[in-house]
């Protein structure tokens, strides 16, 4: 063990550069609060590379695969120009003329696949990178992350000018990159549990949890904008973006408050409780607590909570990730007041359920902190889902201004409990009283729950891209009904939480009446 003189020198190595630069030109220590700012700042700027990284693939999927011969019949206005089946073949060709090999038939299909290959590997990545992230220093795990995926999102784009046309090449690529993507939540998460506070958590990381929504936005614009300069740029660009932010989460990510030697302030108390950050405790800790081990895989399962949250945010994320992946599709294939938009203006229109979602999740969060009930929260808020849902599909398509305010309301309740149940839920399971103090299981316990979670968000695009060649009225159904088991998922808590919440009325009440009584009789 180190001794208290060079507890010092051994804190000041610890710190990141950008830290002890900062504090160099502050010539003092940072507050608790600026390291909480920064944090955040940085953590959200992470966080919405990763999101800006992974929405390319649904705004090149229209250049890649503009039209399909099975979807090209689809398209009344264009029926009058094609008479025999010779004809037929030759002009959708014309029309598909993408890249090989998604502009064929199947072209949907294969694109459906590629999603589903991503998220497979990233929901089985998601569960070692837990296991990994309570284990490692977090900072160097997310940008190891990072750059991993930034260069292997640069690599999908530059199939397009090295001409490649092999469906495995794309595929591949896109496993790794899904496998190096999953160190990204659980590590963001854990970082800001480390550093937060039970109270006004769902709010703060509601706010917080916005660089989801902001990272589709801004991945879709910059996609968008690139895509007439060959598609490939749509994936080089946002890949260098995400590596390079990478490297400023290495110089000025503080992992947790004993990391940097911050001293825990009396408002912060709630948090996690790790060691050193006693008010009355050394800062080195005991050797009982430097001991304390990261919480096993199975351990985690079970903590109260886990499961149900776990298997709601499957079917959740089912509906939010079709909609990340196909909804610019969507778009660009639905007749709006008779016309058919293209693929850029699709993708901008489609940053109005991101938008959405950016709402959503601030008002998810503070609601749950107001109620103190996380469950019957995101249980309403999917149960709110289902019409949306079906006003979006039944009345989109009449104008511009209707489509954009249903999908803003659909964002806006498909994305409030996936953001809810992500971040102020995971934080809140991962310090549960059942752990005893042990602050080792934030990363674990993310993972169990977005692993499983982007098991859904797999299996939702890859049964999109089978059913939406017959028919998109099935996706939405498909979409509606998972909505509804999402919220069913939560019904034991939402129970339990409704009748937490009428024993604290009552006992308010009859604490109330006794003190009034007590008036009464002058006491």
């Amino acid at each position: 063990m180190a001794s208290l003189s060079e507890l010092p020198a051994l804190r000041n190595y610890s710190k990141p550069f950008g830290i002890r630069f900062l504090e160099y030109i502050k010539r003092g220590k940072l507050s608790y609060k600026t390291h909480q700012a920064i944090v955040l700042i940085v953590t959200f700027l992470a966080y919405t590379c990763y999101h800006a990284t992974r929405k390319t693939t649904s705004i090149v999927k229209s250049a890649l695969d503009p039209q399909s011969p099975d979807v090209s019949l689809k398209f009344p206005w264009r029926m009058t120009y094609l008479s025999s089946p010779a004809e037929k073949k030759r002009f959708s060709w014309v029309l598909g003329d993408g890249w090989a090999p998604f502009n064929g038939s199947d072209g949907s299909a294969l694109l459906g696949e590629l999603d589903v290959a991503f998220l497979a590997v990233y929901a089985l990545g998601m569960y070692f990178s837990g296991h990994l992230g309570d284990r490692m220093n977090l900072r160097v795990f997310l940008t190891v992350g990072m750059v991993g995926t930034g260069l292997f999102t640069s690599l999908f784009g530059v199939g397009y000018w090295a001409k490649i046309h092999s469906f495995y090449y794309f595929l591949i690529v896109q496993m790794i990159a899904g496998l190096f993507q999953s160190t990204g939540w659980p590590s963001v998460v854990a970082v800001v549990g480390n550093w937060f506070g039970k109270k006004k958590r769902g709010l703060i990381m509601g706010i917080w949890n916005a660089h989801t929504s902001v990272g589709n936005i801004a991945g879709s614009l910059i996609a968008s904008a690139l895509l007439s300069y060959g598609w490939g740029w749509s994936f080089v660009v946002p890949g260098l973006l995400i590596a390079f932010v990478g490297l400023w989460v290495f110089l000025f990510l503080p992992v947790s408050p004993e990391s940097v030697g911050a001293d825990k302030e009396e408002d912060e108390m709630g948090s996690p409780r790790k060691i050193g950050e006693g008010v009355t405790e050394p800062l080195l800790g005991s050797d009982a607590e430097i001991k304390e081990t990261a919480v096993g895989f199975i351990e985690a399962w079970k903590i109260p909570g886990v499961a149900p949250f776990a298997f709601c945010l499957f079917f959740a994320k089912l509906v939010a990730y079709t909609f990340l992946y196909w909804l610019p599709y969507y778009i660009s294939h639905t007749a709006i007041e008779g016309k058919y938009l293209s693929s850029e203006t699709a993708g901008n229109l489609s940053t109005f359920f991101d938008i959405g979602g950016v709402l959503g999740g601030i008002l998810a969060g503070h609601i749950s902190d107001h109620l103190d009930a996380r469950a019957i929260t995101a249980a309403t808020f999917m149960y709110c889902a289902i019409p949306a849902l079906y006003f979006y599909r039944t009345y989109g398509h009449i104008s511009l201004v209707m489509n954009i305010a249903l999908m803003f309301i659909c964002g806006m309740f498909v994305n409030g409990p996936y953001a809810l149940i992500t971040t102020a839920v995971s934080a809140d399971l991962g310090t549960h009283s059942s752990l005893r103090g042990n602050s080792k299981a934030l990363a674990t316990v993310t993972a169990i729950i977005d692993g499983t979670g982007s098991v859904g968000a797999a299996i939702g695009p890859l049964l999109t891209g089978y059913i939406s060649a017959k028919s998109w009225s099935a996706v939405f159904t498909m979409l509606m009904g998972a909505a509804l088991i999402a919220g069913l998922l939560l019904t034991r808590l939402l129970v339990a939480e409704v009748v937490a919440r009428i024993s604290e009325s009552r006992s308010q009440a009859g604490g109330s009446q006794s003190t009034s009584q007590d008036e009464e009789l002058g006491v």
